[in-house]
């Protein structure tokens, strides 16, 4: 299939007044290409841009994706989080929107829902709650619901927030310890790892030998048959009295009467 690239009035293109075309083939152009599929089946050419939030407040990612004639005011590539901090751009690739069949009739169903408030929800509604205290009593006090929601909300917060700093002082831990036994300045980093409540430990593989006697008593009559070496191979074992020792495997050997 061939169209012309010029206008038909006026421009001195190869296309006369009456409709025919005066040199057919040499001013056309070949559309049956990905141009032609792209322009002529709605499929749109588009720009995906991908944002994020700050890391440490609200860590949200936006992806965006929209037509190559979207733009940006001013050139400025900006969006806005629903948390009302400007997010960061961090790239932008080519995409294509595939045409959609939808009509009139078949709404687009979205992907996430409006959130539907129950027709018995009262932000202002006085609650009474229990208020846990660890090892004491528990008291009782009573707030508006909005209160309780912001109260809750700021715990949740808080709790990233110090799952955070906990994942942080975990890599600070593996820092100094890899480093303090080669460090010239090793009273520095005890002072860093005594701020942040660090133990310095250090894993050690070890293994023992221990020669071990005792006295088993058998019955004569009952007991005849009991084999001693089996008995002590089953019912002997090791444990430590020091709680930073862990006992990982033990192995009888060489059992002999004496």
């Amino acid at each position: 299939m061939y169209i012309c690239r010029q206008c038909p009035q006026g421009c001195g293109c190869d296309i006369d007044h009456t409709g025919r075309i005066k040199n057919p083939l040499e001013k056309l152009v070949n559309v049956s290409g990905s141009w032609y599929n792209s322009s002529m089946t709605n499929e749109l050419i588009s720009s995906k841009y991908t944002f994020v939030c700050d890391p440490d407040e609200c860590d949200c990612l936006i992806e965006l994706t929209s037509s190559d004639g979207f733009g940006f005011p001013s050139g400025v590539t900006q969006l806005t989080c629903p948390c009302g901090r400007k997010t960061t751009l961090v790239s932008v690739e080519h995409a294509t929107i595939q045409p959609t069949t939808q009509t009139k009739e078949e709404p687009m169903e979205t992907e996430t829902p409006a959130v539907t408030v129950p027709d018995t929800y009262n932000a202002n509604l006085l609650v009474t709650y229990k208020v846990i205290h660890g090892y004491s009593d528990a008291t009782y006090e009573t707030d508006k619901v909005a209160s309780i929601e912001w109260s809750l909300h700021n715990g949740r917060q808080s709790q990233k927030q110090a799952n955070m700093y906990v994942s942080k002082i975990d890599t600070v831990k593996d820092i100094i310890t890899e480093a303090y036994a080669d460090s010239d300045d090793q009273e520095t980093l005890r002072s860093i790892a005594e701020a942040l409540d660090i133990e310095l430990t250090r894993d050690v593989e070890w293994s023992a030998t221990i020669e071990v006697s005792g006295t088993i008593q058998l019955d004569l009559l009952a007991d005849s048959d009991t084999d001693v070496e089996q008995e002590i191979y089953d019912n002997l074992y090791v444990d430590s009295q020091n709680g930073n020792i862990e006992i990982v495997d033990t192995e009888v050997c060489n059992v002999r009467e004496n």
